[in-house]
């Protein structure tokens, strides 16, 4: 699979997120992800500003759905989006019908694995019951509560190999990532490469983060589109 750059637009306004995908767009981003900042202040309007404004590029709907699987795909998928997330906390039903609704509407599902007892299992259990996609996620409340309780703050690195290793799908690290490691993560297998704070956003205000977002958006992409195909998965079936 040739790798993918996705950036995360977690801002909280329809006009600075088109803003922020226009100069995405210019620099060689692949994919749009309407955060869940922004689906949470705008909803399906965010959708369907982005896709009209970009109506051939594929735009990832961060709904973190835990119930109501079917409805809220369909949503997403009928305002414009061609990819909706599922978390594996959700029931085995919930993802299920997320699963469903993206063969009803021709949408892919990502399966997100933020928060599981196992990330490795988490991630399994969710290729297992239909996602297309794994995110390895690691929240933005768990990393800043452990490290300011003086703990080492967790990486989607700490694990994203075995992860990758686990399933048959394609797989993204999302979570506090620095610029390199997000650059390094096709070398582990992890196609998807998921741009978000703090390169492009505040971490504290979920507005556009200040600096040459640009030079380093082409720069990422470039290294990115670099890497030539990536294996997927480890995993059987």
């Amino acid at each position: 699979m040739k790798p993918i750059v996705q950036i995360s637009l977690d801002v909280t306004d329809i006009a600075e997120a088109v803003e922020l995908a226009e100069l995405a767009m210019r620099c060689g981003v692949d994919w749009l992800e309407v955060g869940t900042p922004l689906i949470i202040a705008e909803g399906m309007h965010g959708v369907r500003a982005l896709r009209q404004r970009f109506p051939d590029t594929p735009i990832v709907a961060d709904l973190k759905t835990m119930d109501g699987g079917w409805l809220e795909a369909e949503l997403m998928a009928k305002a414009g989006a061609t990819h909706v997330v599922v978390m594996s906390q959700a029931h085995d039903e919930t993802i299920k019908c997320v699963v469903k609704a993206g063969k009803d509407f021709g949408v892919g599902v990502m399966g997100d694995n933020l928060a599981s007892s196992c990330m490795i299992d988490g991630a399994k259990r969710l290729d297992q019951l239909g996602c297309g996609y794994i995110i390895h996620h690691i929240g933005y409340d768990e990393r800043n509560g452990i490290a300011a309780a003086g703990g080492r703050m967790p990486s989607p690195m700490d694990q994203l190999k075995d992860v990758v290793d686990a399933v048959s799908v394609p797989v993204q690290a999302v979570g506090g990532l620095t610029l390199e490691q997000a650059i390094e993560t096709p070398k582990y297998g992890a196609p998807l490469v998921v741009l978000g704070a703090p390169l492009t956003i505040d971490n504290d205000r979920f507005q556009a983060a200040s600096g040459d977002i640009e030079g380093a958006l082409r720069m990422i992409c470039d290294q990115v589109h670099g890497y030539g195909d990536v294996a997927i998965g480890g995993a059987v079936g």
